[in-house]
């Protein structure tokens, strides 16, 4: 199903935790790496054509389950999530590149990690604190490398444009306009030995967290950037490394990366224990689901991140399949958010939502076995959460208020509107699901469906031609503050050639003036209440309208030993543990 693929991870899935109480927490790694005595033979990771990695650069990677299999495989960070099923050790996070989980000052405004020693890349060549400085600078080149977390556009202490955007464009940018940003950048980062040192413009009290939930801080070596051309080239700082390259059509293989030291990292993060990991890219869910319940050959050996479609829920009831069947509540909210330029009356966007039937498209799915309904854009799960009040319509929708709506709006009826989503043979359903609503309330419907090699890109240009789009979001570390102002917050988001992660182009005063205060809170408390009110003001403008939270369904195979699936790791397979017979 289209909803398992995201644009962002999500550590805080299983536990609502105090984001406060999570920085603060530190303690070492722990002693020891992955023992070549222990490792066994091939794991097969199994996804289907739609859900394949948009991206494998550290900098760019924003779906949930890439990034945390990246963190076991390929890419180190500062501090890192532990590879543990403990609702708070495993958001808990704990050294990794860094000697300790960081130390701030300043109000934490200010930050301070230092490297390890005898940490090296795939060659061998050791990571230098220019690598950590070089790979945040690569976030401020949106223009070349987007798609990214950009968190740190918002707080390092850059100045801005009048339209609040930052004046450093990145590395690429080698003209005379960008030396003021760079030479800004150059002060804002800095380097002494192998301690960085990172000034904000505004307190980040929970930083640790937010370099261990993404990769934005990753360390890059300069001389294998090919901006985008990097997109889906990885350079191994881990305990595996590609072998040849990755086929985005087909996946790719990891082997043992023979300059990955295990004396510098922890087998409380990675215990690295098959000898092989095998990425396959088939057609789809079903598929996949037909090979897990068959459990023959290579699959025996096999896990995935695909929920087991609808169609194959009859086919969970043996006790040999349901012995490897798993079902957790996702991280993740699936919403439909309104083009704020081409929907410009408020009223026609209130008439939209009323006329939504979430229930309709849960149906359409696979029912309550596979979705629980949603009241907010922000999951259950994050601290602060509480229902949108704007959101209080029937769950199948109020057909007649919508009809008094449009015809309050003054316009002509029916009234078309184009929805775009990430097409699967589940998302056709459900979009069909949703026009039969929207269109019995007086819209006219036009469904565009669109693979999901393109859907991305294609709903973050400015001029595309759709009035609603699909998506999906769970926050990147559990706090509101990683959900609605990256998805919302137009002066981070909104350039000429991308609308970034803000689909819909939504740019309001009042909801910036929210998140401003929120990042410039100096208590959770604070900080919770603003966010409060931010969702609110998105309900008011009905900036978007929440459909569905996902249950994950996952299978795996019978020889697959130590199956685990963590805070980490965002409710799919860990592969920090994961081994085979």
């Amino acid at each position: 199903m289209t909803t398992n693929r995201r644009r962002v991870a999500v550590v805080g899935a299983i536990a609502a935790l105090s984001v406060g109480a999570l920085a603060a927490c530190g303690g070492a790694g722990g002693s020891g790496g992955s023992s070549s005595s222990a490792a066994k033979g091939t794991l097969y990771y199994l996804t289907q054509t739609s859900a394949k990695p948009e991206h494998l650069d550290p900098q760019r990677v924003y779906i949930g389950r890439d990034i945390t299999n990246l963190s076991r495989l390929v890419y180190r960070q500062l501090v890192t999530f532990p590879d543990s099923a403990d609702k708070t050790a495993g958001v808990t996070p704990v050294p990794d590149l860094a000697t300790n989980t960081g130390t701030s000052s300043n109000g934490a405004k200010t930050w301070q990690f230092t490297l390890k020693d005898g940490v090296k890349w795939q060659d061998g060549k050791a990571i230098t604190c220019d690598d950590l400085k070089y790979g945040a600078s690569r976030v401020f080149a949106q223009s070349v490398i987007p798609g990214g977390p950009n968190y740190l556009v918002a707080y390092l202490n850059i100045p801005t444009n009048k339209d609040g955007s930052s004046i450093y464009a990145g590395p690429y940018d080698k003209s005379a306009a960008n030396q003021a940003g760079q030479a800004a950048f150059d002060k804002a980062v800095t380097c002494n030995g192998n301690t960085i040192t990172y000034d904000f413009k505004k307190p980040w009290p929970d930083f640790p967290l937010a370099i261990a939930a993404l990769h934005m801080m990753d360390p890059y070596r300069q001389d294998k950037d090919q901006g985008d051309k990097s997109n889906y080239s990885v350079f191994s700082d881990g305990p595996y490394e590609l072998q040849g390259t990755w086929n985005q059509n087909t996946g790719g293989t990891f082997v043992r990366n023979p300059n990955y030291d295990a004396a510098t990292d922890s087998t409380t993060v990675r215990k690295a224990l098959p000898n092989k990991i095998v990425f396959q890219v088939t057609s789809d869910a079903e598929t996949i689901a037909d090979r897990l319940i068959a459990d023959t050959g290579n699959d025996k050996n096999a896990v995935t991140d695909r929920s087991v479609p609808s169609s194959r829920f009859s086919q969970l009831n043996s006790d040999s399949v349901k012995s490897r069947l798993t079902s957790v509540s996702s991280p993740y909210i699936d919403y439909l958010q309104m083009n704020m330029k081409r929907l410009s009356n408020p009223l026609v966007r209130q008439a939209l939502y009323e006329a939504t039937s979430p229930q309709a498209w849960i149906d359409a799915g696979g029912g309550s076995k596979a979705y629980l309904p949603a009241h907010s854009i922000v999951n259950p799960v994050v601290h602060g959460y509480q229902p949108n009040p704007a959101f209080n319509a029937p769950l199948s929708g109020d057909a007649a208020k919508a009809k008094q709506l449009l015809q309050q709006a003054g316009v002509k009826t029916p009234y078309p509107i184009n929805f775009m989503y990430e097409k699967t043979t589940t998302a056709d359903k459900q979009a069909a699901a949703l026009k039969s609503s929207w269109e019995q309330a007086g819209f006219k419907v036009t469904l565009t469906g669109i693979d999901a090699d393109n859907y991305y890109s294609t709903i973050q240009k400015p001029s595309n031609n759709g009035d609603l789009y699909w998506a999906g979001w769970g926050a990147d570390w559990p706090s509101a503050i990683t959900v609605t102002p990256p998805l919302f917050d137009g002066r981070i988001n909104l350039t000429k050639t991308s609308s970034q992660n803000d689909y819909g182009q939504y740019n309001s005063p009042a909801f910036n003036k929210l998140v401003d205060e929120a990042q410039n809170a100096s208590t959770l408390d604070a900080q919770t209440t603003a966010l409060q009110k931010a969702d609110a003001q998105l309900g008011k403008d009905y900036a978007y309208v929440p459909l569905e939270n996902q249950v994950f369904n996952l299978l795996h195979g019978s020889n697959v030993t130590n199956y685990l699936q963590t805070p980490s790791s965002n409710g799919y397979p860990d592969l920090g543990g994961i081994n085979v017979k």
